[in-house]
């Protein structure tokens, strides 16, 4: 059974800002509307698969590979919380869960 996707407010923003930023650098909504689906793809695949993804130093905290980005999220037995997303070409130090 599929549990429902629930995006935090930070996550969310923080996609939002991803995508956004995509767009601005290559003036084309191509690569944003690939990484949208990309994200969708993945916290579908989550909700019917919720432990494929690796465990992090956070109790709970569980993080899948999405390209270029790590999607944090943890899980219960309806639903699944996208608590954020972390470019990896960022510093390691500022990431909001150690791996």
């Amino acid at each position: 059974m599929a549990r429902k996707i629930i995006w935090a407010k930070k996550a969310a923003l923080e996609k939002d800002a991803i995508l956004a930023y995509w767009l601005k650098r290559n003036q084309s909504n191509v690569y944003p509307k690939k990484l949208s689906t990309l994200f969708h793809q993945a916290t579908k695949w989550l909700s019917k698969n919720p432990l494929t993804g690796r465990r992090t130093s956070a109790e709970g905290v569980r993080v899948k590979v999405v390209r270029d980005y790590l999607l944090f999220y943890k899980f219960d037995d309806k639903t699944v919380f996208v608590l954020a997303i972390w470019d990896m070409r960022r510093d390691p130090a500022k990431r909001p869960f150690k791996l």
